[in-house]
């Protein structure tokens, strides 16, 4: 994800909006989208602000690393579900997942399970389904 438009950028969209341009000639001089220019026209028209609002991220982290790092290191093939069951939070799968990446902890299969019995689709050494030039009449 890039950063957002500066706020000089803002302000000169804003005052070519308020010279009257439309908004498809200020997207065009300004290098910027159409609807870009109509959301900061729409922001400043209903709130009155101008400025980027904050990008993304976790605003409350509900889960206890030292707890999970615990959770994982007694029962290290948990699912997600199962950790987030232990846990006693009422969250989300994918803020545990996350949380386990802020700890730089990751799921490992568990060795007792048998292996995967999906093979190969094309055998070792065959043709990758080009077609050949050998028999080909073209050239001379």
């Amino acid at each position: 994800m890039g950063a957002p438009y500066s706020q000089d950028l803002r302000d000169r969209v804003l005052a070519a909006c308020d010279r009257g341009m439309k908004t498809r000639q200020i997207a065009g001089v300004f290098a910027v989208s159409s609807s870009w220019v109509r959301r900061v026209k729409q922001r400043r028209r209903e709130s009155g602000e101008t400025t980027p609002r904050p990008m993304g991220g976790a605003t409350v982290v509900k889960i206890d690393g030292e707890h999970l790092a615990e959770l994982v290191r007694q029962k290290p093939d948990a699912t997600l579900k199962e950790l987030r069951e232990m846990l006693g939070v009422s969250c989300v799968e994918s803020a545990v997942c996350m949380a386990l990446a802020r700890l730089a902890l990751s799921f490992k299969k568990s060795r007792s399970t048998r292996p995967s019995r999906t093979g190969r689709t094309s055998p070792r050494g065959g043709s990758s389904g080009k077609k050949s030039s050998r028999g080909s009449t073209h050239g001379g």
